[in-house]
């Protein structure tokens, strides 16, 4: 049953607080939230096949919007009403079922994937693919370890990886990351263990934000029938 307009607005507002919080690390998702660049879809289960079709149709359509007029700072994200008690190993495989099922129905909808991107899961260089534009998935829910993942409800943040090429073309890339070290850090109270600079490890292992062994095995099964 579709919740009404200003519950889930109540729910987009309880986001944006999160985020805008001061001592917030991430100060890419602080700015998209301030310049209202957040686009928001609401799912009724994370662990359920349900929202998918609907979920990949609302991705697609906000890469082409990008792509017409590509700003940085822009986000995507798809709030979910439950479960909101699993634990890190459970959300980790629930997101990787959602992440699945995605690609998989994006590959039925005849979408490219991106070029400047690998679809395995184990290249330095994997991104989720939809629609032709790659994606960086950050993961929160309310057990997540790390303070910057904590929110009340089990949420997937999808970022446009061409961001990231174009804050590297104009130099600020690393300037960013580095700020976002040292905030989590002090918020924290201690290093995330799972940052890693972009394009030198598998982005996979981030995901979820749960910490991963270095033989942990990302469950992603890529349908291009190619490698890069």
């Amino acid at each position: 049953m579709r919740r009404p307009a200003k519950q889930l607005r109540e729910i987009e507002r309880r986001f944006e607080r999160f985020i805008s919080n001061p001592a917030y690390p991430c100060v890419g998702a602080k700015s998209a939230v301030a310049q209202g660049q957040v686009e928001y879809y609401h799912g009724s289960n994370l662990c359920s096949a349900w929202d998918d079709l609907a979920l990949i149709m609302a991705l697609q359509e906000f890469g082409r919007r990008y792509r017409r007029n590509p700003r940085l700072f822009t986000s995507f994200v798809a709030i979910f009403d439950t479960p909101v008690m699993l634990n890190e190993a459970a959300f980790e495989r629930n997101l990787w079922a959602r992440v699945q099922s995605l690609h998989d129905k994006d590959m039925w909808l005849s979408s490219s994937y991106d070029e400047r991107v690998s679809p395995d899961p184990d290249s330095p260089d994997f991104a989720l693919s939809i629609g032709g534009n790659a994606f960086f998935i950050v993961g929160l829910h309310p057990r997540a370890s790390r303070k910057a993942r904590r929110f009340e409800k089990p949420t997937l943040v999808f970022n446009l990886h061409d961001q990231f090429h174009r804050l590297r073309a104009d130099g600020r890339y690393e300037k960013m990351r580095k700020a976002i070290l040292g905030r989590d850090e002090r918020w924290s109270g201690s290093v995330n263990p799972m940052l890693a600079r972009h394009g030198s490890v598998s982005e996979a292992r981030q995901y979820s934000g749960r910490k991963v062994d270095e033989d942990w095995k990302c469950p992603f099964n890529p349908r291009t029938g190619e490698k890069r």
